[in-house]
């Protein structure tokens, strides 16, 4: 079932000047419906269900409690216990293939003190120390644009995220090696999670492609768990989200807003909002309690729908007339729950746009990804526009 908002029925062609949008701009509605092939081709069943209950803003069935709204999503992670190693998340995956603390299971103590060593390396300095590694890359990868040749997105954004996951870390690996190993750990720990009949080896293979990622990253076995976290988060959300955004300012012709330093911010905020690198957060309740006004049992399963609670279905990026921030950083989640590299994002995004802007490119080719762990495209052609 495909997501059909009003903003679809638009036909893509020159729209009359506005605010924030210059005379000869797409109408709003081609970067929609190009994003919505990465769901349809990496989860389409999944995506038909919460496009057919997205009107209710919280929706039980059975065991599993599907949260579209804001205020039920906050709930449920700043509000409700949630179970980080329990079957059907990823932690629980990550327990299953005996790869306890490289998946996003840290809880407890463990937990709060992997924060706190997120947070000051992520932090606005370890951001600026940071910034130089992916520059390099993105002067690199995209300076064939000015010579009016074409430039794989995919391949670029994966080099990006190798880079600065290598440099986070300290690590003297191959960031090309390390984007490809960590992309592969987490398809196959995705792929470890669908429900229905699991193919022979599929268990076994995502076990290797954890211990591979391990390997590659050399570092002491305390430190395993943090580093294998943080390479499977920075490699899996840029490589998905970062193509994306960039397609979706291509097709609404966003590019007067990606040059304008003062406007940039919002953009950003915005192309976040409406592609949310991770959509759907699967948790488990692991205390009673409610979201949204729905009673939640111990042991209920959560979907929750990040890029509804930020209002993507509804409206699409708009740098003149943003969401409010705190509705469009929901897809970073929330408080004890937030992505600690939530400024990284905005600012690999930030640079990127920056950078393509002068070209003004345009998307010749597209093809989405059916074996990603997250949504995204196997591979998007730019070229510089008129």
């Amino acid at each position: 079932m495909a997501e059909r908002p009003a903003a679809d029925a638009a036909p893509v062609d020159a729209a009359p000047a506005g605010p924030g949008r210059p005379a000869g701009a797409a109408r709003p509605g081609r970067g929609r419906r190009r994003d919505r092939r990465v769901y349809l081709r990496r989860y389409p069943l999944l995506f038909g269900v919460l496009v057919a209950t997205r009107r209710r803003p919280v929706l039980r069935l059975g065991r599993t409690v599907l949260v579209h709204d804001p205020q039920a999503y906050l709930d449920a992670l700043t509000r409700l216990p949630l179970d980080r190693a329990a079957a059907g998340t990823v932690g629980g995956t990550a327990h299953r293939l005996g790869a306890d603390g490289l998946l996003f299971d840290q809880e407890g103590p463990a937990h709060r003190r992997l924060r706190r060593a997120l947070h000051d390396g992520l932090g606005a300095a370890g951001v600026a120390r940071l910034r130089p590694a992916w520059t390099a890359v993105l002067r690199r990868r995209l300076a064939p644009l000015a010579a009016g040749e074409p430039v794989d997105l995919v391949p670029v954004a994966a080099e990006l995220a190798g880079v600065t996951t290598a440099a986070l870390l300290g690590v003297d690996a191959d960031p090309v090696a390390l984007a490809a190993a960590a992309r592969r750990a987490a398809a196959t720990a995705a792929a470890a999670q669908l429900p229905g009949p699991r193919p022979p080896g599929r268990a076994r293979a995502a076990r290797r492609a954890v211990a591979d990622l391990a390997d590659l990253l050399g570092v002491p076995p305390e430190a395993a768990g943090l580093a294998g976290m943080l390479a499977v988060a920075a490699v899996n959300t840029t490589v998905s989200g970062l193509p994306r955004a960039v397609a979706w300012c291509a097709d609404d012709r966003l590019w007067a807003a990606a040059a304008d330093p003062a406007g940039r911010e919002a953009l950003v905020d915005e192309l976040l909002r409406v592609t949310a690198p991770s959509p759907l957060l699967p948790r488990v309740a692991a205390a009673a309690g409610t979201a949204g006004g729905c009673p939640v049992r111990a042991g209920d399963r959560l979907l929750l729908v990040a890029r509804h609670a930020a209002g993507a279905h509804r409206a699409g990026p708009d740098p003149a007339d943003p969401a409010p921030t705190r509705t469009a950083r929901l897809v970073f989640g929330a408080g004890p729950h937030s992505c600690p590299g939530a400024r990284l994002a905005r600012a690999q995004l930030a640079d990127t746009l920056a950078a393509l802007a002068p070209h003004r490119p345009v998307v010749t080719r597209a093809r989405a990804d059916g074996r990603a762990a997250l949504p995204g495209w196997a591979r998007l052609v730019i070229r510089a526009g008129a």
